[in-house]
């Protein structure tokens, strides 16, 4: 395996499936058959998941909520979502801790970097609940702080594209596809990757993000393997 170490980053929107909102259970099982291909290999695996398939605090806030008490609640949403995949992944016999920003001991552990890491050491998949724990910050924020703090190798960018291109793939037929981009050439062409905050945050830490299609089994191990899936953003 090229990667010893992983942060995951899925979205929310990435649970739904084919449904218009919500969790798909079929999804969840796609997605934890996927992550025990690469366990059963070594690899250590933290995920970080968003929560726009229930709630997101943006949207909210574009129609009148306070976007403080909105993002509360998209935290909220990704603690579901947490859930929902530390039982997908239990499911599969991979043994799974749920750490949240936020504290619901009832619920999840509170997350502290030294016992994380000690989870992944011993061969357990860490989930990352609530975002940050603050407002203002999305979830991609989070997979960097998250993978920087745990000293990961790659931050995996989970999507329903096979990569960044020059356009919406989806919208224009003509969009060119990258194989390798750096970092300011993804600013600099105003590229969608990550929001500027969590993108920045991964360029002065020198961590590369690789941006592939989730949805197709078989992609992850590719990509842990080293295989030319996807677009890899680096230095």
């Amino acid at each position: 395996m090229k990667y010893k170490r992983i942060l995951l980053k899925l979205s929310g929107e990435a649970l739904m499936g084919n449904r218009q909102y919500g969790i798909d259970p079929d999804r969840l099982s796609e997605y934890a058959k996927d992550i025990k291909e690469i366990t059963d290999k070594g690899v250590e695996v933290a995920i970080v998941i968003g929560g726009g398939n229930i709630f997101r605090g943006v949207a909210g806030a574009s129609k009148g909520m306070d976007r403080v008490q909105g993002d509360h609640m998209g935290m909220l949403a990704t603690v579901i979502n947490g859930l929902a995949l530390q039982g997908a992944l239990e499911d599969a016999n991979i043994e799974t801790r749920l750490q949240t920003a936020i504290k619901i001991n009832e619920v999840a552990e509170p997350f502290i970097r030294r016992r994380a890491m000690r989870h992944l050491e011993k061969g357990r998949v860490v989930i990352f609940g609530g975002g940050t724990g603050n407002p203002y910050f999305t979830t991609d924020s989070a997979a960097v702080l998250r993978a920087i703090e745990i000293e990961a190798d790659v931050i995996l960018k989970g999507t329903r594209v096979d990569g960044i291109y020059t356009a919406d793939p989806e919208k224009d037929k003509k969009a060119i596809k990258f194989s390798n981009i750096s970092f300011d050439e993804v600013l600099s062409k105003g590229l969608k990757v990550m929001d500027t905050t969590a993108f920045t945050l991964s360029q002065e830490n020198e961590l590369p993000i690789i941006v592939f299609d989730m949805n197709k089994k078989g992609n992850l191990l590719k990509v842990v393997s080293g295989e030319e899936i996807g677009t890899v953003v680096n230095i």
